[in-house]
């Protein structure tokens, strides 16, 4: 036993004692730091170095107005632009292609027979005349007790194809499927004056007759004017007349029967 005591006393000697506590350890020796002072001798007097209110810098006062900030805000070159771009933007009407005054002048065209057509306007695909005068047509209809609605759109859109394909084998130039259907809507509305004479009283008399026979001729011969200045097909208007009187005849049976 008295040699493992001695193993014991021997065993890791070192030189290290309590006061060197006091010290800096981990090879911090800065004497000049206040952190480094031991528990007990720190001076708690002094202050922190945490500014006090007194010390804060002063701040710029507002300059404007209740309500109304300042400007501060520019926009970008690109929003810029863009503002300009949309103000720059035609109307809503003119991009969807519906020009009233447009509507009017082929309106005109087509009550007036004997008026020469504006082959620029009428080559236009324009669509939103044939609409209401069909809804117009079949509303008329409806007044009468007829429920007519599919025949009408189901034969205008048979007769726009074939006429479409007539009207290309014809002319030279060619022409759109969208300006055979204006063209064809807008001479609908003569048959819509035959419609609502049909509300008041019998097509199937001989005033009937006759009055049926004027409205198709009418629509016929405006229809075919309106192809030939469109298309420059000079010489040709009975040519055209007859397939259009033959559609228009098929409107004017749904009115009178």
């Amino acid at each position: 036993m008295s040699g493992f005591d001695n193993f014991n006393t021997d065993f890791y000697q070192s030189s290290y004692s309590v006061d060197d506590q006091s010290q800096a350890g981990y090879g911090y020796s800065n004497t000049d730091n206040p952190y480094n002072k031991p528990y007990g001798q720190y001076d708690y007097s002094q202050p922190m170095g945490y500014p006090s209110p007194g010390m804060m810098p002063p701040q710029q006062p507002y300059t404007g107005q209740i309500f109304q900030p300042t400007q501060t805000y520019t926009p970008s070159a690109s929003q810029s632009m863009y503002s300009n771009s949309f103000d720059d933007e035609p109307p809503l009407l003119e991009e969807l292609g519906i020009n009233f005054d447009h509507i009017w002048q082929k309106t005109l065209t087509v009550l007036h027979p004997m008026k020469a057509a504006d082959g620029s306007i009428m080559n236009e695909t324009d669509l939103a005349g044939p609409m209401v005068f069909c809804l117009a047509f079949g509303a008329t209809l409806l007044l009468s007790g007829k429920i007519q609605f599919g025949y009408v759109y189901g034969i205008s859109a048979i007769g726009c194809l074939g006429m479409y394909c007539l009207l290309n084998l014809m002319s030279m130039t060619g022409v759109s499927f969208g300006c055979v259907a204006s063209v064809l809507g807008y001479c609908l509305l003569p048959m819509i004056i035959l419609s609502t004479f049909g509300v008041l009283f019998s097509l199937q008399g001989m005033m009937g007759i006759i009055l049926t026979a004027t409205i198709i001729s009418w629509c016929s011969f405006s229809a075919s004017k309106i192809f030939i200045s469109a298309l420059a097909m000079d010489g040709q208007q009975l040519l055209v007349a007859y397939p259009c009187a033959l559609l228009y005849g098929v409107f004017a049976l749904i009115s009178v029967f």
